[in-house]
């Protein structure tokens, strides 16, 4: 199996693209703008899935379903949210096609034209918050904590597999509260809680801050965000939640009695993550042969490969096999054993390599008369000969040793691009030589914060949570700073 794969350092755009392709993720499809997850990409899409959820569950959420059609009136209640999202709204106006008079194409029928347009969602705020409104009527009805799953539509003109697309998988949470105090530690907790996957499952670094007015997501009073770095030295977002405060609730008249019986506005929130972080764990890890998985969330974590002559030896060695992935599958490791003959080893070799899976098991008929298996793991394309009394314990030791490896290597990289600057002559040449993640001190305002990124294509990623007061300059202007915050190049 070829993989002819466009090395990163050549061209980082084209590499990302042949590799989403070649390693069987997703593809282009018949509708402009849209993509086809297949199953391999699926089933990683499933385990990020599975792991969200269950951290959702132990944070108290549950799940619901709303409709994927909004009234166009839903969304002229919030002002600034159809701002937000005005230039990639896809409307409904018919309801019916009909055969033309020579019968030989179809057309939309005049006559069908819907009384209201529906939006296509790209977000849920507006229709749950009109559902809520029958749900809550006194403080005893708090906290409301749903999620839910389901795709969106943002009519983008130019697209690329997981990052940006027309339609995308995500999971929207969102969530109603008696008080300020509780709505915004649930949307800090929830930027946690994708920091925290974010680190463990997907073995990816994230610096968690907040966004400016300017990045805020459309109808917000804070957004808050996991910001990760990939390889070639620019920003992806990889999560956000944000405090809505009462905005939602006065648009849409929900309002509560408390335990005082007055009558008050409901708190809110809403959080959420995408298919783009499928993008994030292909170019945080992978490598010029393919993809790198984290074995926390590779659909297969190990192959076992069998080297052999004839139907006798392969007999021989799947006896062994299937023993050993037995041994494996107890400690709830998922194991293929690829014993096609249809494809050479040579070419299981590549295929597996390609897919990244992180660690694959040969065994030929010399391992079978030394009871020895040879273990080969994706991240460092290292091999080893194991014996079969240690090999169980061995591989169970490697898989957790991948993930934190990938993981310590992914922070040293974020941390060496990390790169503190007082002049803006430093700050474009850090962006253009070296990329990465530029902190520097911002005057405050929005004018400053646009014509930088007029200038250089950077924006704020982030005002990081952790970072110290100190006073400075801003860069651009020369008025006073408080603090340091990061700009980036950005996906």
């Amino acid at each position: 199996m070829s993989k002819n794969l466009t090395k990163r350092s050549e061209d980082y755009s084209k590499w990302y693209n042949e590799l989403v392709v070649k390693a069987d993720l997703a593809e282009n499809s018949g509708v402009r703008g849209c993509m086809v997850i297949k199953p391999y990409g699926y089933a990683i899409w499933e385990k990020m899935q599975a792991e969200l959820d269950r951290m959702f569950k132990e944070t108290g959420h549950q799940n619901a379903y709303f409709p994927l059609f909004i009234p166009k009136s839903y969304f002229s209640k919030e002002a600034s949210h159809v701002d937000g999202f005005a230039k990639e709204c896809a409307v409904v106006t018919h309801y019916r096609l009909k055969t033309t008079e020579d019968g030989k194409t179809i057309e939309v029928d005049p006559e069908a034209k819907l009384e209201e347009e529906l939006i296509v969602r790209p977000t849920s705020e507006t229709i749950i918050w009109d559902t809520y409104r029958g749900w809550i009527q006194s403080y005893r009805d708090l906290p409301i904590l749903v999620n839910q799953w389901a795709n969106v539509v943002r009519w983008e003109m130019r697209t690329r597999l997981f990052l940006r697309t027309a339609e995308f998988l995500w999971q929207e949470g969102h969530t109603a509260h008696a008080t300020e105090r509780e709505a915004i530690a649930e949307a800090e907790q929830m930027m946690e809680v994708y920091a925290d996957f974010a680190e463990h499952f997907m073995a990816i670094p994230v610096i968690k801050g907040v966004k400016t007015a300017n990045e805020r997501f459309a109808g917000a009073v804070e957004t808050y965000c996991i910001e990760a770095l990939m390889q070639d030295g620019k920003a992806l977002q990889a999560g956000t939640s944000h405090f809505l405060g009462q905005n939602f609730a006065r648009a849409f008249d929900v309002k509560f009695a408390n335990n005082e019986g007055k009558q008050e506005y409901v708190w809110a929130t809403s959080w959420g993550v995408s298919t783009r972080l499928m993008g994030a764990l292909v170019m945080t890890h992978s490598d010029d042969n393919g993809l790198v998985l984290p074995p926390n969330l590779a659909p297969i974590q190990v192959v076992i490969v069998p080297i052999y002559k004839g139907d006798e030896q392969l007999d021989a060695i799947s006896v062994q096999a299937k023993e050993l992935m037995a041994m494996l599958r107890k400690l709830g490791i998922t194991v293929k054993y690829d014993d096609r003959t249809t494809h050479k080893p040579g070419w299981k070799f590549n295929e597996y390599e390609l897919k990244g899976v992180p660690v694959r098991i040969a065994i030929g008929p010399n391992d079978l008369a030394n009871g020895t298996f040879e273990v080969a793991r994706r991240d460092t394309l290292t091999k080893q000969t194991v014996s079969h009394a240690e090999v169980v314990r061995y591989v169970e030791g490697l898989l957790k040793d991948i993930q934190a490896n990938l993981f310590d290597k992914a922070l040293a990289y974020r941390d060496e691009h990390i790169t503190p600057v007082n002049t803006f002559d430093e700050f474009k040449e850090v962006l253009e030589n070296k990329g990465g993640f530029v902190a520097a001190h911002w005057d405050g305002t929005t004018e400053t914060e646009e014509k930088i990124k007029e200038l250089t294509k950077a924006t704020i990623r982030c005002i990081a949570l952790d970072s110290m007061e100190e006073d400075g300059r801003c860069v651009l202007t020369g008025a006073p700073s408080a603090r340091r915050v990061l700009f980036a190049k950005a996906y």
